[in-house]
């Protein structure tokens, strides 16, 4: 008996994916990572703490007053040291100028939380609804 080795001609070509898919994630990756470097506005010495993961959306508002809260518990606008009352008459000057603006207290993680708590209330106090505290995604 014989068997005739028979080819079959596909006519329907392959198409491989895998190359197109490694060129659409690197492009991927590169616009994640530079629109993380191009968001956000530090201040120096200051180390948020993080969402542990959580998928929060991060809410931008076009007019900010962002207010630090360092190690050595001090309180900065603009880079300059304030005390509460300076803090006080810069928020409500803020917020008179600004009615939709918003107030951020970027506050280190290594603070203890009643010390982020007890300046968080001070602020709410003058400001309402409009301040918020920050975190850092990670």
């Amino acid at each position: 008996m014989r068997f005739r080795n028979q080819q079959q001609n596909s006519s329907v070509p392959e198409v491989n994916l895998v190359p197109m898919m490694d060129v659409m994630m690197s492009v991927l990756t590169f616009f994640i990572i530079t629109s993380m470097a191009l968001t956000g506005q530090r201040l120096a010495n200051i180390n948020l703490p993080g969402t542990g993961g959580a998928g929060v959306r991060e809410q931008t508002a076009p007019k900010t007053l962002v207010v630090g809260l360092n190690q050595q518990r001090e309180i900065l606008i603009d880079g300059q040291v304030v005390n509460t009352v300076q803090l006080a008459e810069k928020m409500e000057a803020y917020l008179l100028d600004n009615p939709e603006g918003v107030v951020i207290l970027k506050a280190d993680r290594e603070l203890p939380y009643e010390e982020v708590v007890k300046l968080l209330k001070e602020m709410s106090n003058i400001g309402g609804s409009q301040v918020s505290l920050a975190i850092e995604r990670r």
